[in-house]
C-alpha cells in the first residue's frame, strides 16, 4: 500500500532506518521498471533567464554570470555528437530565454528529431500556443519542476512569479500529450517535512511521468548564499518515498546529488532511481550554467561523462537502456 501523508513524514524523518527505505524503493524500482538505467544527453543551451529566483545561480540579477546562448547550428551539432555516443534522448534545457521563440525552438526540435531520438524540453513557463507548437514539431517530453507546493514559500523564493500559473503550465503540458516531468527542491529555507510530503502527494495526484528530486545547494552569488543547504540523505529519502508513491515512473539520479557526494548518483540508483542525465554541453559553455556551486562534471567531456556513468551502471549489475526509455505505466505495486 502506498504511504499516506503521515507515513511519508515518518519516512522522511527516519534517518536511523533510511537504508531499509532505500532497499525497499530499490526493490519496487526493480519490479516495476527493471534494471535498465536510461541515459539522457543534457544540453544546457542558454544561461540567460528572465526570472530572479533567490536560489538560482543564473538568476537575472546575478551580474557575475558569463552569459551565453548557443546558435541553432551549434545546438544541432551538439545533439548529433551526443547521438553518436549512444544517447537515445536529448534534453534541451535553458533559462527562460525568450530569444528562443516558438519558431526557433520548432526548427531546433525538428532538426534533432531527424536523428531518431526522443526530445525532452526544459524551457520553463511558456504559453499554451508555444507548448502546442513544440509538441507538433516533435517534442516528446517536458520537464518543469514545481519546486514546492507551499505557495507562501514559492512566492517568497520566486519573486514576480505565480505558483498558480506554473501549475496551469503543467496542466497544459499534460493536456497536450507530453510525457510530463516535474519535481521539487529539498532543504529550502523554511521548508518543513510536512511540506515535502505534501509535494510528493501533489506529484502523485498530477500523475507525472518523471520526478526529479534535488537538494537545495546555496549559491554564493544569490540572496540565499548564507542559508544552510539541503542534505543528500534527505534528498535520497524523498526520492525513495517518491518511488513508493509512483512505482513505475522515471526518476533521475540528479547531478545535484553527485555535487554533494562523489557517489551521489550511485546512491540514488540504489534508492529507486533509474535515469541519469549526463551533461553533453560543449566545454566552452558548460561551466557557465551554474545553478549551484560545485556542480559535478563541469570539467568533463561528453565522451568521458558517458563512459564514466556507463561503467558505474555496469558495476552495479544494472544495464544501460538501449531504447527511448519512455514511461510505461504498470499495474504492479
Amino acid at each position: 500500500m502506498a504511504p499516506d501523508k503521515e507515513e511519508l513524514i515518518r519516512l522522511l524523518s527516519d534517518e536511523e532506518n533510511q537504508d531499509a527505505l532505500f532497499q525497499k524503493a530499490d526493490e519496487v524500482r526493480r519490479r516495476n521498471v527493471g534494471n535498465e538505467v536510461h541515459l539522457r544527453g543534457l544540453i544546457e543551451f542558454s544561461n540567460i533567464c528572465r526570472n530572479n529566483c533567490l536560489y538560482c545561480g543564473i538568476r537575472r540579477d546575478n551580474a557575475d554570470v558569463c552569459r551565453y546562448r548557443m546558435s541553432e547550428d551549434k545546438l544541432a551539432e551538439t545533439a548529433r555528437q551526443a547521438v553518436a555516443l549512444g544517447f537515445k534522448t536529448i534534453v534541451l534545457q535553458s533559462g527562460e530565454d525568450m530569444y528562443y521563440t516558438a519558431a526557433r525552438m520548432c526548427r531546433i526540435i525538428e532538426a534533432i528529431k531527424k536523428l531518431d531520438v526522443a526530445v525532452t524540453l526544459s524551457l520553463g513557463e511558456r504559453t499554451y500556443a508555444e507548448y502546442k507548437a513544440f509538441r507538433l514539431a516533435g517534442a516528446d517530453r517536458y520537464l518543469m519542476r514545481i519546486e514546492t507546493t507551499d505557495k507562501e514559500l514559492y512566492h517568497r523564493l520566486d519573486p514576480g512569479m505565480s505558483w498558480q500559473h506554473r501549475y496551469e503550465c503543467l496542466l497544459a503540458i499534460k493536456e497536450l500529450g507530453y510525457e510530463l516531468g516535474s519535481g521539487i527542491m529539498v532543504g529550502l529555507p523554511g521548508q518543513s517535512l510536512a511540506s515535502i510530503a505534501g509535494d510528493l502527494l501533489f506529484l502523485r495526484d498530477l500523475q507525472i511521468d518523471m520526478a526529479g528530486i534535488g537538494p537545495f545547494i546555496p549559491h554564493p552569488k544569490t540572496p540565499l548564499a548564507k542559508e544552510k543547504g539541503g542534505t543528500l540523505n534527505l534528498a535520497l529519502r524523498t526520492m525513495a518515498a517518491m518511488r513508493l508513491l509512483l512505482p513505475d515512473i522515471n526518476i533521475p539520479a540528479t547531478t545535484a546529488m553527485e555535487s554533494l557526494h562523489p557517489d551521489g548518483r550511485i546512491k540514488a540508483l540504489c534508492a529507486g532511481a533509474n535515469v541519469i542525465m549526463p551533461n553533453v554541453t560543449g566545454g566552452e559553455y558548460r561551466k557557465f550554467y551554474e545553478l549551484y556551486p560545485g556542480k559535478a562534471g563541469a570539467d568533463e567531456t561528453p565522451l568521458y561523462a558517458y563512459s564514466a556513468v556507463g561503467k558505474k551502471i555496469l558495476a552495479l549489475g544494472r544495464t544501460i537502456g538501449t531504447g527511448y526509455g519512455s514511461h510505461r505505466r504498470t499495474t504492479a505495486g
